[in-house]
């Protein structure tokens, strides 16, 4: 039965619905027509509704819940440009007020009343960009004062440094010096990072909270090391603080820890609001020690929106939301907020911890100090490694990353677990039995067989070898009788079905 050609108002809603049903949505050229637009709306929904939860993302470190009032402020300053600083001088303020206090949280050396040095980003891989940026920069302009060449500028970092210092060195022509990670040893040892100095480094970058395993790296060794390798020298090698995950929890877990600008050398450190900063994604700020460390000549300022604006940004236009988010969070938690919520994060992350260990088949290579992430590894990988259970727990709504360590440690895989702000004790003892029912099902879908090649015997995995000859778990030897079970049970007399020798399960005696 066809629709008649006048439509009632439901006809109207109906007509559109089956329209929206069988209309292929626009991959490649925008529609000619218009769509009312309950059906844009409806079909783009339809879609989302196949991504995964993001409080499940247990791979992100992106803050994933706010408050209402929060998401309120969000909403209502949407349509204001943040570069427009005349024109909204209270956002700027704001903007303001949330360096100041960031700085004075990493021990700035700032006087009463004295406003800080820095900016706002759209995170941490824009702040980076600009510290490289100013320290490149002040190298410059000392190695043209002094008569020196100034064409090959290197930084020096550990293996373990996230993409965006690749992405810095490549852009803007800086030759990157890793020092290679090794087993057990996941982040950058200051002993090697300072051995690799020379006159030409700009600044060695140190992590705090490596994107690996969450480790903090040792600033004030490095910090030490290096004070002594420039008076030796005449250098004035600085460091710079990549805290885009630690910068929101050091100082609150552990404000005892010498990391930041009480360390003589540490020039310029940024840190991600969008992470433990409890901001959803779009917003990284980037502070100086002080004025100086910043090149003037690096600052540009314009007048064609209504004032002089100071401006040092790789970005121009972008929106006020997520800075009058940060403030909001700052202002609303204070010190006793942020404390709570990062002693929560981190009394969790010791829960799943202790749940992985009692399954008696991961080893843990995050450290109990640091960003509250759980890296593990499976300590036998003979029949199903890590990307099977991240695969696993996938069937069970988690996204739990699995890759590997950087070179030098690649043959370590692992798997991290993040926890976030909106992580509950709920959340984690559901993930530990989804971990134990994943382990469950790898168990049987691969069981331990064993096979006989020239009187040794090797683990199989569905009869491939795995060339060790060493005898599986649930394999025994007792009384010169093999008891070789496909499921895990050993029979009594060795498995065998007949007198001459057959074991059951594939497995041989000989």
């Amino acid at each position: 039965m066809g629709l008649s050609k006048t439509f009632s108002e439901s006809d109207v809603s109906l007509h559109s619905t089956t329209s929206y049903i069988l209309t292929s949505p626009a991959k490649y050229k925008m529609p000619e027509n218009s769509m009312p637009e309950d059906m844009a709306f409806q079909m783009i929904d339809d879609e989302l509704r196949l991504d995964a939860d993001p409080r499940l993302n247990l791979a992100s470190f992106v803050t994933t819940s706010m408050e209402e009032k929060a998401k309120r402020l969000i909403m209502e300053s949407l349509d204001k440009n943040y570069v427009d600083m005349d024109e909204y001088p209270a956002t700027t303020d704001l903007q303001n007020r949330c360096v100041n206090m960031i700085a004075h949280l990493f021990n700035a050396p700032l006087k009463d009343g004295e406003a800080a040095t820095g900016t706002g980003t759209v995170g941490s891989s824009e702040a980076i960009m600009l510290a490289g940026l100013a320290f490149k920069r002040k190298w410059q302009n000392k190695m043209k004062a002094i008569g020196k060449p100034y064409d090959k500028p290197n930084i020096v970092t550990g293996a373990n440094v996230q993409v965006c210092w690749e992405k810095f060195a490549r852009y803007f022509e800086v030759e990157l010096k890793e020092v290679k990670v090794r087993e057990d040893y996941y982040v950058m040892d200051p002993v090697k990072a300072v051995e690799m100095v020379d006159e030409n480094t700009i600044c060695v970058a140190a992590i705090l909270g490596s994107t690996y395993n969450g480790e903090f790296e040792d600033v004030k060794l490095l910090n030490d090391l290096l004070m002594e390798k420039n008076k030796q020298t005449g250098w004035d090698t600085p460091i710079h603080v990549d805290a885009a995950s630690g910068g929101f929890i050091a100082p609150f877990l552990y404000p005892d820890l010498e990391w930041d600008f009480r360390l003589p050398l540490v020039k310029s450190i940024n840190a991600s609001g969008h992470k433990y900063g409890l901001v959803y994604a779009g917003i990284g700020w980037i502070v100086w020690r002080s004025k100086q460390d910043l090149p003037e000549d690096l600052i540009f300022h314009i007048n064609y929106l209504g004032a002089d604006q100071p401006t040092f940004t790789l970005n121009f236009s972008k929106g006020s939301s997520q800075v009058l988010a940060q403030y909001y969070q700052l202002i609303r938690l204070g010190f006793e907020g942020y404390h709570e919520i990062m002693e929560n994060c981190h009394y969790l992350a010791m829960v799943v911890k202790e749940g992985l260990e009692k399954t008696g088949q991961f080893k843990i290579l995050s450290k109990d100090i640091g960003v509250p992430v759980v890296a593990f590894s499976l300590k036998d990988r003979s029949r199903y490694d890590e990307f099977k259970v991240s695969e696993g727990l996938r069937r069970h709504q988690f996204i739990v990353p699995a890759y590997h360590m950087p070179a030098d440690a690649k043959h370590v895989a692992l798997l991290r677990v993040v926890i976030r702000g909106d992580f509950s004790r709920t959340r984690a003892e559901y993930l530990l039995s989804s971990i134990n029912a994943v382990l469950k099902e790898l168990d049987e879908l691969h069981p331990v067989a064993a096979i006989q090649e020239n009187g040794h015997h090797k683990l199989s995995l569905n009869g491939v070898a795995n060339g060790n000859g060493e005898l599986p778990p649930a394999a025994a030897v007792e009384n010169c009788h093999h008891k070789v079970s496909a499921n895990g049970a050993a029979y009594g007399n060795g498995g065998t079905d007949t007198e001459n020798g057959q074991m059951t399960d594939g497995a041989k005696c000989y």
